[in-house]
């Protein structure tokens, strides 16, 4: 693992060596002023409001994602499905998530991930509510809700890749590691809510109370953030915006070519990619586990308790790397250090599940690699910001979609080897390896300096998408 060292604050040398040859950046100006005006970053109190604001967005985004899952069981026996009937309904919502990733991060480097993530906000928030309804009044439910699924996936496809965008412009590198473990750790919250307080109205209103309160919390949510935050300022996404590259296709073709040969790029999707499928992994099977291995134990134990543990965990890691580079420690010696407790250290709990015979000592161990599995929202997650944040969006809808694709395999080939092999500990097996290559592969490649700037000649050119 990479020894934290201490720098100054200019230490890069080739943001220095531009800064002392100004000359060498006229006629770029023109680009320059743009980014500059594009890329003002927000005074603390400011991103701390949005801080929580995104906090509770991306809580709402996923109240919203699992309330199917939640209803699934009720709505199967109203309609009459059958098991492989849910599992497409359930399926649908993963292959709309994927086609949208790049596209979000795309739209939100050129107009702003705030207006892109108040846009799909509003529109899977009013497809959460009106799924009652479309289940309803269609005379063949299980096709409504299969394409409202997959429209679902679409439409929320876009959050985190607008997230990764909007951060990269307007945060501070010594604050992102914070707000975006902060805002991560609203999945963990809004799967404890909506699975608690989901599951109450389910039993009291029936499951359509579930889609209406999740779907109508989210369009309140997308309102108040733009008639607060956004100053009431329309939404609009223009074709003149997003086209504004023009004649520089063939510069951002190449410039593209030249940001996927770059190692510490190769390295963060790889990595990513590898961190997406072990956490897909045990959270698909890991219910299974517990029910196959301790079958009288209560289920909202190992249901509720690990994402408990994984919300303060998330927290503390983002201080802590904020604290560290704060500090003036070397920024890509701290995302090494969080990545190495996310799939290192997380790593070592997951083999000890191989022997556990106790269901304490599997719960402790299971909370402690959920809650060590989030520091990757200090370390790999915001890697990407460092190294691009001229196109951060469209970088980590890359990264997330080639994580969504290799993360259902994984899923199916973890079930392929408890049926082969009737033994849980090739799974955890499978997933320590899958962690440890993409450790190494961080640890070997990883930097933090920008690679979206052409400094072969002496230019400054940011990535136009």
């Amino acid at each position: 693992m990479a020894i934290l060292q201490k720098h100054g604050k200019n230490s890069c040398p080739d943001l220095a060596s531009i800064k002392e040859n100004p000359s060498e950046n006229i006629g770029q100006a023109g680009s320059q002023k743009k980014w500059a005006e594009s890329s003002q970053n927000w005074t603390r109190p400011v991103a701390r409001i949005w801080t929580v604001v995104l906090l509770l967005g991306t809580c709402l985004l996923y109240c919203a994602r699992v309330a199917m899952p939640i209803c699934a069981v009720s709505m199967a026996e109203r309609f009459s499905w059958s098991k492989r009937e849910t599992g497409m309904v359930l399926g649908s919502f993963f292959w709309g998530y994927c086609f949208t990733q790049v596209l979000g991060g795309y739209v939100s480097d050129r107009v702003g991930g705030e207006k892109v993530m108040l846009l799909s906000a509003a529109a899977w928030g009013a497809m959460t509510a009106f799924t009652p309804i479309l289940a309803h009044f269609c005379s063949q439910p299980i096709v409504s809700m299969t394409v409202s699924r997959f429209l679902m996936g679409l439409l929320q496809g876009v959050h985190y890749p607008s997230l990764a965008s909007l951060c990269s412009q307007k945060v501070v590198e010594s604050e992102r590691g914070f707000l975006m473990s902060t805002v991560g750790s609203g999945s963990y919250l809004g799967t404890l809510v909506i699975g608690g307080v989901g599951s109450l109205m389910l039993d009291l209103y029936g499951w359509e109370s579930v889609f209406y309160v999740s779907g109508l919390l989210s369009v309140l949510w997308a309102y108040c953030m733009w008639k607060y935050l956004l100053k009431g300022e329309g939404p609009i996404i223009t074709l003149e915006s997003l086209g504004s590259a023009g004649t520089q296709s063939k510069l951002s073709k190449r410039n593209w070519l030249r940001l996927f040969r770059q190692p510490a790029v190769c390295a963060v999707i790889i990595t990513h990619l590898c961190t997406a499928s072990t956490f897909f992994t045990l959270l698909s099977w890991l219910p299974t586990f517990f029910k196959d291995t301790f079958p009288d134990a209560k289920g909202w134990v190992f249901n509720v308790i690990p994402w408990f543990v994984a919300i303060p965990s998330s927290l503390f890691s983002g201080c802590l790397s904020d604290h560290l580079i704060s500090q003036g420690f070397d920024t890509a010696s701290v995302r090494k250090l969080m990545q190495f407790f996310s799939m290192g250290v997380s790593s070592v709990f997951t083999l000890f599940l191989c022997g556990t015979n106790t269901f304490p000592a599997a719960v402790a161990f299971v909370s402690a690699t959920m809650g060590l599995t989030t520091f990757s929202h200090s370390g790999v997650s915001v890697n990407v910001q460092d190294l691009a944040p001229s196109c951060a969006g469209a970088l980590f809808g890359v990264m997330n979609t080639c994580g969504a694709f290799t993360g259902v395999i994984m899923v199916y080939f973890s079930g392929y080897l408890i049926e082969a092999s009737g033994s849980w500990a090739s799974v955890f097996g499978l997933i320590t390896v899958v962690n440890l290559l993409g450790l190494v592969t961080f640890l070997s490649f990883a930097e933090a300096r920008r690679v979206d700037i052409d400094l072969a000649k002496g230019r400054y050119h940011n990535i136009h998408i």
